[in-house]
């Protein structure tokens, strides 16, 4: 008797069931639909992210709306690639029912529709097992350990062995072969601080060069004269800027006025709306920038230098644009009305953060007292003022968490010296709380008027996110009581916070609690902003560097110019691209800058191998400890150091065996091992 063979599924009877369904569908199937349909197999599409042990993860399209992202085993990526977008054929799902949205979909990749990865950076090698052989022995290793390949070369140009360069994929391969690629630049010596540098702006797409309209776009505007016309005259007025010592482009400036029932505050921005019109060759790159990306030792701005450094910038002792908002606050510091104002000023003094914090230590006395005298009791009337806001947000439950900055002390070569952490000062806080301040009044001012916005969101914990918060808090012996309530707000944490400074687990449960947050985001649709506790805010304080802020600026702008009617028909569709845009864009540039600080940190930690430190654990996982240096150097123990039969417990945040534990937050004597340049990591061992 002859076996029936197992049918392909891309041929099957299930398959031409499910193309003639979804011939009919104008949008993929839901969840719901997945789920009721639990027992067929169904084809997904979405993008591929893989990671360094060879498996990966598929983000299904939007319109499947899967509360999860769909796990596919090593053995079925199909030699996808991170980044491609691929059609999957699920295979199997689990419900787990102790939460709605704890959900396990694994499958396997049929069909790489699209590949993500045209060109990558990496390092050329001569593979000497390949010498003498029908195909090149020259190969380059990706930088990136997800992309899991390396590209045969053909030609490698004089390019010195060992160099990073940049690659251009000619094919993918296929099975066995590798795929082959074109050396199109190089980089420099693969362990040199710039040819890292080049190879994480590459991997992150960070626009480094402006093009020729735009350059000329912008300078053509820098070029414009100064003029009182059509602006309220604020020159007069005690207006001045406190920023960093080291900053070049001056956002903000301030003025406080104290009046009978509170204050007026005012927060007076750069008008770049004014330079960056619409449409314009220089506001299509910004908007394809959406954010000036931050690194160590230097900036790539969203705007053009001539702009971003100088017209725009509120350089002290010089007319500048502002879009002026005074904000009317009572005693208590709560917000009664906003006015918007296209105005000039003239800032009366280049403030910044350390001289400010000596005055407000010294007063008087303050060997810069001189500098400031002629701000200083607008300086006097804006402490108070600052201690009412913070006591304000305190009362809204906003958490100040632990999150530890680095400061990097370099050298004339630019590199890492020392690393010590950031501290905040009156200064800093007082003008964020300002800023803070605006972007909610700014936000309160366009609902008012029923303008499109582009606002800033942040969403609640989600379930998930909240359980296992919850789990290990009630594993640590704290009370989960606060976080039982309908609506969750940020008070809900704070007796949490009160009862571990308590019992001196405050730094634990302050990483925890950050972790458990959800990412901020920019939205056309005004939501809550959960870790502010507001209901309404946008940024509005800082248009020279980010795109959202400009949205704003432009669409009040053209509000006050033409009506509101106007601006809705105009600048709706506007403000969703540009919050969806500049959402992608922030993330992209967080990543970066990490990515760059994580580089600077393993160059300083170089020389520290083989040396011995105290840490912490800061984060426990199936694979191995993070442990951070009182530096804020983070270092990885891979779970294989620690011997044999280590179990990760995910409720408590363990990893164990038997009697040997190793948590959250405990104190390790460790001992470097390595600092991989290449993969940007620091690795440790714990000391016995």
């Amino acid at each position: 008797m002859r076996k029936n063979k197992k049918t392909p599924f891309a041929k099957s009877k299930a398959a031409k069931r499910f193309a003639k369904n979804t011939k009919r569908r104008s949008s993929p199937p839901t969840y719901e639909s997945l789920r009721n349909s639990y027992h067929e197999t169904v084809r997904i599409e979405g993008l591929f992210s893989a990671t360094e042990r060879g498996f990966g993860f598929v983000t299904a399209d939007k319109g499947y709306n899967l509360p999860a992202d769909i796990f596919i085993p090593a053995k079925f990526t199909k030699n996808a690639i991170s980044g491609d977008r691929v059609a999957i054929e699920v295979k199997k799902r689990e419900l787990k029912r102790n939460t709605d949205s704890q959900f396990h979909i694994e499958g396997q990749i049929t069909e790489i529709i699209e590949r993500g990865i045209k060109s990558f950076c990496g390092t050329l090698i001569l593979d000497a097992r390949l010498v003498g052989r029908n195909f090149s022995p020259y190969r380059v290793i990706p930088d990136n350990p997800r992309l899991g390949f390396e590209a045969e070369i053909d030609d490698i140009k004089s390019i010195d062995i060992g160099n990073k360069v940049e690659v251009k994929l000619l094919d993918y391969g296929s099975g066995p072969r590798p795929p082959k690629g074109e050396i199109i630049r190089d980089l420099g010596k693969t362990f040199s601080l710039g040819a890292n540098y080049e190879s994480v702006l590459f991997e992150h797409g960070i626009r480094t060069e402006f093009p020729i309209e735009a350059m000329r776009c912008a300078e053509a505007a820098a070029k414009e004269e100064i003029s009182e016309k059509g602006r309220l005259d604020l020159r007069e007025m005690p207006i001045f800027t406190i920023d960093g010592a080291d900053a070049k482009d001056l956002d903000d400036a301030i003025s406080l006025e104290v009046t009978k029932d509170g204050y007026l505050l005012g927060v007076h921005i750069a008008d770049v709306s004014h330079y960056v019109r619409y449409g314009t060759p220089t506001d299509k790159e910004a908007f394809a920038r959406g954010t000036s990306v931050y690194f160590i030792d230097k900036v790539v701005p969203m705007l053009p230098v001539c702009l971003s450094n100088g017209v725009c910038s509120l350089n002290a002792d010089t007319d500048k644009y502002t879009l002026s908002a005074f904000i009317t606050l009572d005693k208590q510091g709560e917000i009664k009305s906003c006015r918007i104002e296209n105005a000039i000023i003239r800032s009366k003094v280049r403030g910044v953060y350390s001289e400010v914090n000596d005055l407000f230590i010294n007063k008087s006395k303050s060997k810069f007292y001189k500098k400031y005298k002629e701000v200083y009791k607008s300086l006097t009337a804006m402490f108070p003022l600052y201690q009412t806001l913070q006591k304000r947000a305190k009362l809204r439950g906003v958490l100040e968490l632990e999150s530890t900055e680095a400061r990097f002390i370099l050298d004339e070569n630019g590199m890492p010296t020392d690393i010590i952490k950031r501290d905040r000062g009156d200064a800093e806080k007082m003008i964020e709380q300002f800023m803070l301040t605006a972007n909610e009044a700014v936000a309160r001012y366009m609902c008012a008027h029923s303008l499109p916005c582009v606002f800033r969101v942040h969403e609640a914990p989600s379930e998930e996110k909240l359980t296992a918060y919850k789990n290990f808090i009630q594993n640590a012996g704290l009370s989960t009581l606060s976080l039982r309530a309908k609506k969750l707000s940020t008070a809900a944490f704070e007796p949490i916070m009160t009862e571990a400074a308590e019992r001196g687990m405050e730094n634990v449960i302050s990483r925890l609690t950050l972790r458990a947050q959800m990412k901020a985001k920019y939205s056309e649709i005004r939501d809550d902003h959960f870790g502010l506790g507001l209901s309404y805010y946008c940024h509005f304080t800082s248009p020279i560097r980010r795109y959202p802020d400009l949205s704003v600026h432009r669409i009040l702008k053209y509000a006050m110019e033409n009506g509101e009617q106007s601006a809705i028909k105009r600048y709706t569709k506007f403000a969703a691209d540009s919050a969806s845009s500049s959402s992608e864009n922030e993330l992209k540039a967080m990543t970066a800058e990490r990515d760059i600080e994580d580089l600077y940190k393993v160059i300083f930690m170089e020389k520290e191998v083989g040396k011995e430190f105290d840490a912490v654990i800061s984060s426990v996982t199936s694979f191995g400890l993070f442990c951070e240096l009182e530096n804020t150097c983070e270092g990885f123990i891979p779970i294989e150091i620690l011997g044999d039969g280590f179990k990760f417990r995910e409720e408590t945040l363990t990893l164990g065996r038997g009697h040997k534990q190793y948590k959250l937050g405990q104190l390790l004597r460790i001992r470097i091992t390595d600092a991989n340049v290449l993969r940007r990591r620091i690795y440790m061992e714990p000391v016995e």
